[in-house]
């Protein structure tokens, strides 16, 4: 029979590898945080110098060495931005037309073609859905000079609705809701076709409303990418009051070009504030509907 410090002594070696186990993980999980929390504030860093240089005096945007806050603070700069030669309210006002409408088209045409990829039985559906793919692979740069020609045949060169027709409908979007889409339950689509429901039906009352995360991660990242092009405009608007957002930031350090950078910065914050409030308010939904479209295809 075993005595109490045999038993004892057998419980120990029991527990100690489990405890050793605990005591890695959670060593292991620490680290992750402090690399995690690392990269975090060097993620923040760029964004706090910027709206601290936009709060600084304009000799002070130059001061070896830098200082993360300024010995005075010039909310004024932001009202500098409006008083400028350079229209930057309607440059703001151009970038929210372009972009909402932009939003809107894509969120339309990427659902309706993602749902014939997905469920839709059509002659050459999937070759033309290689060659969608493949078209991501291809830089717009590339084709930017037939796609001027066109535009400036059709008459829309400096025109707003050509930036709209460009961004129309993506690629990325289309494959994006494609692959929600073949996450929806089949039997669901068959039960719906037994109650006599076509294709379209199935689309708008089935398909469409389970589609929410994905949309919302779509509508989020297309309004970055709208709201942040700088090539489109650059190359088909040529109109001072027809110019968005990236152009006008541009005009306005050529503009302030003999050394207010504080001014500049403050025309930087307010043009990517919409941005920052965007993807905080719904970073929850971007990582879902990306995670979601990953389940199947």
């Amino acid at each position: 029979m075993a005595s109490a410090t045999e038993i004892r002594a057998t419980a120990i070696r029991a527990v100690r590898p489990r405890v050793a186990s605990i005591t890695g993980d959670r060593l292991l999980g620490i680290a992750a945080i402090v690399v995690l929390a690392a990269g975090a504030i060097l993620m923040v860093m760029p964004f706090l110098w910027m709206f601290s240089t936009s709060l600084r005096p304009s000799a002070e945007s130059y001061k070896l060495p830098p200082a993360w806050l300024p010995t005075q603070w010039h909310f004024e700069n932001y009202a500098a931005v409006f008083q400028s030669t350079v229209p930057f309210l309607a440059f703001a006002l151009n970038s929210t037309k372009i972009t909402l409408v932009v939003v809107l088209g894509q969120l339309i045409t990427c659902s309706m073609a993602g749902f014939a990829f997905a469920r839709l039985r059509f002659p050459g559906r999937d070759v033309l859905f290689i060659v969608l793919l493949a078209s991501l692979m291809v830089p717009y740069q590339v084709t930017i000079i037939p796609v001027f020609i066109i535009m400036k045949n059709l008459g829309l060169a400096d025109n707003h609705l050509s930036l709209i027709l460009l961004s129309l409908t993506s690629a990325f979007g289309v494959f994006l809701l494609r692959q929600f889409f073949l996450t929806v339950s089949q039997d669901l689509i068959d039960a719906a076709k037994i109650d006599g429901a076509g294709p379209w039906t199935i689309f708008t009352r089935i398909a469409l409303p389970l589609a929410g995360p994905s949309l919302s991660a779509l509508a989020i990242i297309t309004f970055n990418n709208t709201w942040n092009n700088y090539f489109y405009p650059l190359i088909f608007l040529t109109t001072w009051d027809k110019m968005t957002l990236p152009l006008g930031i541009t005009a306005l350090r050529g503009y302030l070009s003999s050394g207010n950078a504080s001014v500049v910065m403050a025309a930087v914050a307010l043009t990517i504030l919409p941005v920052l409030v965007v993807f905080l308010l719904a970073q929850r939904w971007i990582i879902q509907g990306v995670t979601q479209t990953g389940i199947k295809g």
